[in-house]
Parts: structure tokens; C-alpha cells; sequence
């Protein structure tokens, strides 16, 4: 099907939040948000520069991280465009590999690319959870003839988390982090206390050892946007790795853009428009994995225990949308959702125990999915 047929299905202003030229201007500019009823709506030429200027910010900051990390990390151009990808769609990641593969060095690099307040927090299987979020200690006042009870911060209130093998804790521990990740707050004695935005949690694991490690209970799972496998390097960036001392200083790298400027990117990245047509292709990927739902086919009742829900349906929107503006696109289309499947998806379906017989692992569910699920037809 061609991309003109499926223009008029667009669900916002594209000239809206959009790098357009004028000859498409007065085209777009008609599409109002007639795909969910809003109704018709345009915008004056003030308020189309600063969109313009604002997308074109950011494409120059994704661009400028990609480079800076290029000097630090060899390799790995796949995996530093997905950790970008949920940084700028404001989603916390879960990065699995082997040790070795530089995956505290990729999110420390952008920690200082971003020039965000950085904590790294290595959990262990005596780690508590007033060890992450903070805790109340006894304190006399300047006179000493009062005591009161002093909130001491944890390492959770930094702007980007690195928790370093976070299945090596217990599930209490690790539940620590829940309302954190989903409500920017944690609670301490009857009290909250607000986190500071922007707040991503970078998590990994070690595949290969899972002796005295807790697996993270699904709810939690659910919570990252995306699920990012770092596999080895090629040969010839492991031939660069090897002639790099291992000693070797790190580069020095200086923030590329302030806390605020994010926030405005994650916003844009929210108000990207998107056809009609993509967004039900993303709702029949997620009901699809569905061994319950009456459209599920036998590959998937026979394989797969529990399918993705309406969360992952949400991320893999909005990564499509982060995906189509890192390339320098305006507005996502099939491909990008495809693209992003298998990190939005890997961690929220499940296979059953005739998969795990097979040797049918949650990603070549995700393949059978892309390749069975058809674009749907425009009406």
C-alpha cells in the first residue's frame, strides 16, 4: 500500500511538531484530528517555526550523542541508538549481557552526555530497600535538646539510575524501585517524597549465571519500556577493542543538553503524529501474542503462555515515534514499529512450557508475529 494512501489518516497537525516544507503545508495543515473526532485545527506561522525549531533541536542532540558515544564505545551503534530511543520517549530500559560488553560504561557516558545527576547502584543479595530509597535517622538540633526523626535521600533521587545486576537482590528489594519507576516517588514511613523529572532507570543483567539470582516477578518486568540484548562485537570492532590499552583513559565528555531541553523532548516525542493505519497495526501486534484472544493463531496457543498488554501496546507507539524522529522523520510508519517489536515485547510475552521444550524463545515469537500480523487495509 502506498504512503500518499495513508496521509489523510494522520491524527494531528503534521505541520504541527514537524520539519515540513511549504509546498506540504497547506495539505497538512487541513488534517485535523478527524481520526478520533477532535476536529478540525491549524496552527499560525509562529507557532509552526517553534515546532520546527524545536524538532530540529533535537534531531541535532541525537545526532551529537550518537558521536560522543562513538568515542568512547566501539561498536554497539544498535544498541546506543535504543538506549537513546528510551531516553527520549521518557522509558526505563532493561539491558541484558554477558560481562564485559561495556554496559555501565554506556549509561555512565550518557549520564555525563547529559549532564544529569548519575547514581550507580550495585545490588546484591543483602541489599535492602532503605538502601535505595533512603531512611529516617534520629538527629538533635543545633542546641542538642531536640531530637527529630531526619529523611536521609537514597541513591534512587538522581536523575538517571544504573542498577547494576538488579536480579541478584531479593524480590523485596527489587520492589523497592516499583513505585519509584511508575509514580516519581517513593514513600518512607507513611511519608512521599517526590522524585526529580527527568528520572530513567537503566537496569542490567548477567544471562549466565542464575545461581543465587532472583528472577524479576513479571509486574516489574513490565514496567521497562524496553529490553535491549548486547550480543559481541564484530571482529573488526573487537580487533579496535583489542589495540585499545586497558588502562586507556576515558574521553572527557561535556553535557550536550540541559535537564529542561529533555523534558521538551520527551513532549515532542508524546505529540508526534501517527496514521491511523500504524496504530492498528501496533494493537494487532500486542492482541495477537494473546494465546486467549479468538484471532490468535496455533503457533501462539501452542507456544506462548501469557502475550503482551496494553502497556506494551503504549511503548511500542511511542519508541515508533522516537525511532521515526531519530532517523529524521516526522512521523512513524510500519517499519519503525517492526524495528522496535523485539526490545518493546521480548520481556512481556511469555512462553509457555512447550516453547521452553522446543528450544522457541520469546524472540522468535516476536519474528512469527511481524511476519503473520498484516498491515491493515485503509478504508
Amino acid at each position: 500500500m502506498s504512503r500518499a494512501s495513508h496521509e489523510p489518516c494522520q491524527t494531528v497537525i503534521f505541520a504541527r511538531y514537524c520539519s515540513i516544507d511549504n509546498s506540504k503545508s497547506d495539505h497538512y495543515k487541513r488534517f485535523g484530528e478527524s481520526a478520533f473526532g477532535i476536529g478540525e485545527k491549524t496552527m499560525n506561522q509562529d507557532e509552526i517555526k517553534l515546532a520546527e525549531k524545536q524538532i530540529n533541536r533535537l534531531r541535532e542532540c541525537c545526532r551529537a550523542l550518537q558521536e560522543q558515544m562513538a568515542t568512547v564505545l566501539i561498536g554497539q551503534n544498535e544498541v546506543v541508538r535504543l538506549l537513546l530511543t528510551g531516553l527520549m520517549s521518557g522509558g526505563h530500559m532493561l539491558v541484558i549481557g554477558v560481562p564485559g560488553l561495556a554496559k555501565t560504561m554506556m549509561v555512565k557516558a550518557l549520564s555525563d552526555l547529559l549532564g544529569w545527576n548519575f547514581r550507580r547502584i550495585q545490588f546484591t543479595p543483602d541489599l535492602m530497600p532503605a538502601d535505595i530509597t533512603g531512611t529516617e535517622i534520629l538527629q538533635s538540633d543545633e542546641s542538642g535538646h531536640r531530637r527529630e526523626l531526619v529523611f536521609h535521600r537514597g541513591p534512587v533521587f538522581a536523575n538517571l539510575i544504573l542498577a547494576d545486576e538488579i536480579n541478584r537482590t531479593p524480590p523485596k528489594t527489587q520492589a523497592a524501585l516499583l513505585e519509584a519507576m511508575q509514580e516519581l516517588a517513593v514513600t518512607v514511613n507513611g511519608k512521599t517524597y517526590r522524585l526529580e523529572s527527568p528520572f530513567i532507570v537503566v537496569a542490567t543483567q548477567n544471562p549466565i549465571e542464575q545461581e543465587g539470582t532472583y528472577p524479576l516477578p513479571e509486574a516489574q518486568l513490565d514496567r521497562f519500556m524496553l529490553s535491549i540484548q548486547v550480543d559481541y562485537p564484530e571482529q573488526s570492532d573487537e580487533l579496535s577493542i583489542a589495540a585499545r590499552p586497558i588502562r586507556s583513559k576515558a574521553s572527557q565528555l561535556s553535557p550536550l543538553a540541559k535537564k529542561e531541553e529533555f523534558e521538551s523532548f520527551t513532549d515532542i516525542v508524546d505529540q508526534t503524529p501517527i496514521s491511523r493505519h500504524v496504530l492498528e497495526h501496533a494493537v494487532a501486534i500486542s492482541t495477537a501474542s494473546r494465546p486467549k484472544n479468538p484471532g490468535a493463531d496455533d503457533f501462539i496457543r501452542k507456544y506462548v503462555a501469557w502475550g503482551a498488554g496494553p502497556r506494551a501496546t503504549q511503548h511500542l507507539v511511542t519508541a515508533a515515534k522516537a525511532s521515526a524522529l531519530l532517523d529524521g522523520r516526522p512521523s512513524p510508519e510500519i517499519n519503525d514499529l517492526n524495528r522496535i517489536a523485539a526490545p518493546v515485547l521480548r520481556h512481556r510475552i511469555i512462553p509457555n512450557y512447550n516453547a521452553l521444550g522446543e528450544g522457541i524463545e520469546a524472540d522468535a515469537i516476536i519474528e512469527h508475529l511481524l511476519e503473520t500480523v498484516g498491515e491493515p487495509v485503509a478504508a
